[in-house]
């Protein structure tokens, strides 16, 4: 399986309403998972609960600035990468924006294209390398060709599915809570009281085949066990308590 997306956050704050949502669409056609703020205050709000790995941030912003906000996420020690947007793109305006901790900048108008390859290259930088090659049991889940294969035979996943697969595997061993996938690998459009992360680990399961790879850690999450995990509680098709598992 091929796919071309990279499990980041993106939190795109931009005040002028179509522009943001047109670049939140196309972002999230690109596997990427997106918040939209419409001013500095509400960017601020989603901050405080969220990590973001990439905040596209528009520097003209009502209620809060977006130099303001730059400055606050530098002086926080925020993981968050910047990429500032401005309706200026002379040399001093790019450099008073790196100047207050912005990691790049790209002036309007601007080209999508550039825009998503500015902001999966920030996303890089902000996010733990992930192991090229991630393996359990005879499963192996190839993280730069965007591949998955077992027992020598190469299985289609959706972008969801290898996002979830991706995240359980890099766990190693480690339990994985609904909260945490439906974080990582959807989106805030995510509604948390579906059955959104059931039923992906349940087709998951069924494209992988047997014996299953994935446990449902009852009241906990899923987790797959690394090879030197001990003891089980699995049970495949029970519902686990928590968002999306209702």
């Amino acid at each position: 399986m091929l796919w071309h997306g990279e499990h980041v956050r993106i939190l795109v704050v931009e005040d002028e309403q179509p522009l943001a949502d047109a670049v939140a669409r196309g972002l999230r056609r690109e596997g990427l998972a997106v918040d939209v703020a419409y001013d500095g205050l509400a960017a601020q709000e989603k901050i405080a609960v969220t990590r973001y790995d990439v905040v596209v941030l528009d520097r003209d912003l009502p209620s809060l600035s977006g130099d303001r906000l730059c400055a606050e996420l530098v002086e926080a020690e925020e993981l968050s990468r910047v990429l500032m947007l401005t309706a200026s793109g002379t040399v001093d305006d790019r450099v008073e924006g790196l100047s207050l901790g912005a990691d790049d900048y790209l002036a309007k108008p601007f080209a999508f294209d550039e825009l998503v390859a500015r902001v999966r290259a920030l996303g890089r930088r902000s996010t733990p390398a992930t192991p090229p090659l991630l393996t359990a049991r005879d499963l192996e889940l190839d993280s730069a060709r965007m591949r998955v294969r077992r027992g020598g035979g190469e299985i289609e996943l959706t972008r969801k599915e290898f996002g979830v697969l991706q995240v359980l595997l890099a766990a190693r061993g480690a339990v994985v809570s609904s909260e945490e996938l439906l974080e990582r690998v959807w989106d805030e459009h995510a509604d948390p009281f579906t059955t959104t992360v059931r039923v992906t680990v349940m087709t998951l399961r069924k494209k992988l085949g047997e014996p299953s790879v994935i446990e449902t850690v009852v009241g906990s999450g899923y987790r797959v066990p690394s090879a030197d995990s001990r003891g089980s509680s699995e049970a495949p098709d029970a519902e686990v308590s928590g968002t999306g598992e209702k």
